[in-house]
């Protein structure tokens, strides 16, 4: 018979052969589906009962949906599950009713990077055959462990005897801060009374846990295209209106955006795409940027500065260009009174060395969106970090984790959810 433990390292490995990016995650919604059923809840909304889909970023175009798909469909998902998908409307959120009670609810995120893994004997992945099959992706941040978390905590949660509503919500999309609108704007948060968030790694060990996440960047992606004429380079240059000139002018004007007294900025400009022959003046330019703000504020400064400098730069070169949002998410802060209930449940189990009450994250996170959403009813909402050893940092090809650790996160997940309701029902 297989134990609990191992049944959680094993989806955790599944989850980890299959990784899929955001919007695409059919293998990984199809699998997590399969393992609620097995748990058994009282309600289930799969897709787009789980999201709403006007709401979500960066959707990827009808070719990338419909290949990822067919790859999930190749790896053995149910095609009933599939169906449900369809248009890449990926994640779940499963619910389970106990009572009269307080709603409490546990956000993960299920979602990879475009990171191709390393495959060499001392990556563990790759000595032990849970290697991404699906190669230039990875589950290089850690989210197959949050995934493997989720459902262990909800059958600890079922297994228990609570009085109230938990909900487990799956996420998609986190890692192009694309995927928490839409979750939010779901209508699954609006009855939350308390919502737990978590992350492994982030530089904590094993056997840390970081009870309370106490401030994130507040983070805006754009996309820009640049629009002008092409002309031949040699014959008749005057008659283009070059594209490369206006984004070199833009990306130096993003980077000399000023920096604010308010607190810290960042900007990033991540990808730059232009022209097709070394003799043809270009006619289109695109680039991808992000801004972040130690606080909402700020994140707003950086995007409004970056717009103008972005106007600017076409207009200095007789062009047009088109700004898109395509990710976003707020600042947010831990309540106090959760971060309470984690670090005393994180104090008195055994497998925890180091009861850490709060600490920054020191980058930006979607989740934010979801525990704005809850906070602004009158919940609370609460950033949870469960430490583990990772041999190498996030987003990078050796990256993996240990999977001890998904213990420790299900018993302090799990009781500190447990201790909510009692909480909240005095």
């Amino acid at each position: 018979m297989t134990s609990g433990r191992d049944r959680l390292t094993e989806l955790r490995r599944d989850l980890h052969r299959h990784p899929e990016p955001a919007w695409r995650e059919f293998y990984t919604t199809a699998r997590l589906v399969e393992e609620i059923g097995r748990v058994g809840v009282d309600d289930l909304h799969v897709g787009p009962d789980a999201i709403d889909g006007d709401a979500r970023l960066a959707v990827p175009d009808e070719a990338s949906l419909a290949e990822w798909s067919e790859r999930a469909r190749d790896a053995g998902a149910d095609p009933g599950v599939l169906a449900q998908l369809e248009g890449g409307h990926t994640g779940a959120v499963a619910v389970l009713e106990q009572g009269e009670g307080p709603t409490v609810a546990l956000r993960v995120d299920i979602d990879a990077l475009p990171v191709t893994e390393a495959d060499t004997d001392d990556h563990a992945p790759a000595s032990a055959g849970f290697r991404s099959e699906n190669e230039g992706y990875m589950h290089a941040c850690g989210h197959d462990a949050h995934a493997a978390l989720g459902i262990g905590v909800l059958e600890a949660v079922k297994e228990s005897d609570f009085a109230g509503t938990f909900k487990l919500c799956l996420q998609p999309a986190e890692e192009v801060v694309g995927g928490g609108k839409a979750m939010a704007e779901s209508g699954h948060l609006d009855d939350v009374d308390a919502l737990y968030a978590i992350h492994v790694g982030l530089d904590h060990p094993t056997g840390e846990v970081v009870a309370g996440v106490d401030g994130f960047l507040a983070v805006h992606h754009v996309a820009a295209t640049f629009r002008g004429a092409s002309a031949h380079a040699g014959a008749k240059p005057e008659e283009g209106r070059n594209t490369v000139q206006a984004m070199a002018s833009a990306v130096q004007a993003l980077y000399g955006i000023p920096r604010h007294s308010e607190g810290a900025t960042r900007v990033n400009v991540g990808t730059v795409e232009a022209g097709t022959a070394v003799n043809v003046v270009p006619e289109r330019a695109d680039i991808e940027a992000e801004f972040r703000g130690e606080t909402t504020e700020l994140k707003d400064y950086m995007v409004e500065r970056a717009e103008s400098a972005l106007a600017g730069a076409a207009a200095t070169y007789d062009c047009e260009v088109d700004v898109e949002t395509v990710g976003e998410a707020p600042s947010a802060v831990s309540d106090d009174a959760l971060v309470d209930v984690v670090h005393g449940v994180a104090s008195t189990d055994a497998g925890v060395t180091t009861p850490t009450r709060t600490d920054a994250l020191g980058g930006s996170e979607d989740a934010t969106v979801l525990m704005r959403r809850v906070q602004e009813r009158g919940g609370q909402a609460c950033y949870v970090i469960v430490g583990t050893d990772h041999s190498s940092g996030h987003h990078t090809p050796t990256f993996d984790v240990d999977e001890s650790s998904l213990d420790v996160g299900v018993r302090v997940l799990s009781g500190s959810v447990l201790e909510t309701f009692e909480t909240l029902a005095e």
